[in-house]
């Protein structure tokens, strides 16, 4: 029998675990069914160019732990609606069939995609046009339905929290209020799980929408109680009731064109003019801090059980799956249920409650103070 060939590429944003992900998938691989892979460079994009390199043994050695791609990656190429020059002007046509030619050009008996929401939708279109496809859930906003945990969140929420910690003592030491901003675009899983594990005292998300008046309102009670000092953290896509999110710009050629972000400026130019005599109010953007570095152990262990049984699912030829943990136990799910459903945070669920039993205010009720 011909040895299979395995092709893999990682799109969207880049997320800690990418490379632990194809490490584990290159060697499982390897070592056990004796296949070949590929590694198309620059997600997409690569697949369009036919630019690849091979993945080795020695290719992968020593990636387990480092964030990033070694593949790299790109988040403005949907081969379904790409960009390209025809007679000088900039269109968008649909380029897909490119890329089936080059899989089949290359001998490519299987493509393992590593994305998110965006990613995997074109995951699931070219399984539709027959490529045997496996997914592999990545985002460090945490917001896919399918799966319980994608890798890069817990790095991600880690890096908040250390970030937190150092921001304390620099908050408390000159009575300022801090206020945090990190990803997570439309879901607050990064805000309100760093913000507990960083012992934040406001924790603002897109799913709870909040007052200014509750917050300040916050920040009076900690100074009556001698606590001179606030750390806000809020989401990116965090808004006030009856508010719009704050976008930072549009990017025209990406398929994710809404940016969001300042939304920590805006609430510290808005709090100054409230509190400005009383404290002084700092916003901090944590921005691509929070997806690069070292990817956490949790996520190392995360990747390598997809990257395995990403392996075993093309062994047993069940194409058109995504990897999935549900319960503590991997398994899949068919691409198609993947698409077009977010996993938001409830507004009554338990990590919600138990920061409200700590005394963290979510901007949407007032400070009430049992005597």
């Amino acid at each position: 029998m011909a040895k299979k060939k395995i092709a893999v590429l990682t799109g969207g944003g880049d997320a800690p675990g990418l490379n632990a992900v194809i490490y584990t998938l290159t060697k499982t691989c390897i070592l056990k069914y004796g296949y070949e892979l590929i590694g198309y460079k620059m997600g997409y994009r690569g697949l369009y160019l036919n630019d690849f390199m091979p993945l080795t043994l020695e290719s992968v050695t020593g990636i387990l732990h480092k964030g990033g791609s070694i593949l790299f990656s790109s988040n403005k190429d949907n081969l379904f609606d790409y960009k390209v020059i025809e007679n000088g002007v900039a269109v968008r046509k649909d380029v897909s069939s490119v890329a089936v030619e080059n899989l089949k050009k290359e001998g490519v008996d299987a493509l393992v995609v590593l994305g998110g929401d965006g990613t995997l939708t074109s995951a699931r279109d070219f399984s539709r046009l027959g490529i045997n496809v496996i997914g592999v859930p990545k985002t460090i906003d945490n917001d896919l339905m399918a799966t319980d945990r994608t890798f890069g969140f817990d790095t991600a929420v880690n890096i908040v929290t250390e970030a937190l910690g150092r921001l304390h003592t620099t908050a408390e030491s000159h009575h300022r209020v801090i206020v945090v901003e990190v990803m997570g675009r439309n879901a607050g899983w990064i805000a309100l799980y760093g913000g507990l594990a960083g012992s934040a005292d406001i924790i603002l998300l897109p799913e709870i929408p909040y007052t200014l008046d509750n917050v300040v309102q916050k920040i009076k009670e900690r100074d009556s109680r001698g606590k001179l000092f606030t750390i806000i953290v809020v989401s990116e896509g965090a808004r006030e009731v009856g508010g719009q999110q704050t976008v930072n710009k549009i990017v025209e050629d990406s398929p994710d064109p809404v940016r969001l972000g300042g939304i920590a400026h805006k609430i510290s130019y808005e709090l100054e003019q409230r509190i400005g005599e009383e404290h002084e109010i700092r916003p901090v953007v944590l921005g691509h801090t929070q997806r690069g570095g070292e990817t956490s152990p949790y996520d190392r262990i995360l990747s390598a059980r997809y990257g395995s049984y990403a392996a075993h699912l093309i062994h047993e030829e069940k194409f058109g799956n995504m990897v999935r943990i549900k319960g503590g136990e991997i398994g899949y799910v068919p691409l198609e249920e993947v698409i077009g459903s977010q996993k938001l945070v409830d507004p009554e669920g338990e990590i919600v409650n138990v920061c409200r039993d700590l005394g963290v205010s979510f901007g949407d009720r007032p400070v009430t103070r049992k005597k």
